[in-house]
């Protein structure tokens, strides 16, 4: 799947892997206020075909708790691909509980931010991390 869009957009094209509708909703208007192209998946094995489809994804929001594939086996596999295994993956969760954030940090995933969203965080740690 190819997305067109202008230089500047593709220069911050996120994917976001989430299974639930609202939070893709919100992440993305959220993330389009803020100069951002967002693309989504309801699934990991529809997010990772994405990225092996599009070179243009710069960073993944990626849901923890999804199911049939997680988010800590899906940044496995991501980054057990060595095309892919350099694509920051940043871990968005519920899970917020004392060492959630080291137990992403450890799958693989960059960085990690809990849920209900603080988005100027978020925007920050996308720079950061791109």
């Amino acid at each position: 799947m190819r997305i067109n869009l202008g230089a500047t957009e593709m220069e911050k094209l996120v994917l976001i892997i989430d299974d639930d509708g609202r939070n893709i909703f919100a992440l993305r208007l959220a993330l389009k206020s803020r100069g951002y192209a967002a693309i989504a998946a309801s699934s990991v094995k529809e997010g990772l075909s994405l990225i092996k489809g599009d070179g243009n994804i710069r960073v993944v929001l990626m849901d923890m708790m999804m199911p049939e594939i997680d988010g800590y086996e899906a940044i496995r596999l991501l980054k057990a691909d060595s095309d892919y295994a350099d694509l920051p993956v940043i871990a968005v969760t519920a899970q917020a509980m004392a060492g959630d954030r080291e137990k992403c940090i450890k799958a693989g995933a960059r960085d990690y931010i809990a849920k209900p969203v603080d988005i100027d965080k978020l925007v920050a740690i996308i720079e950061e991390v791109c």
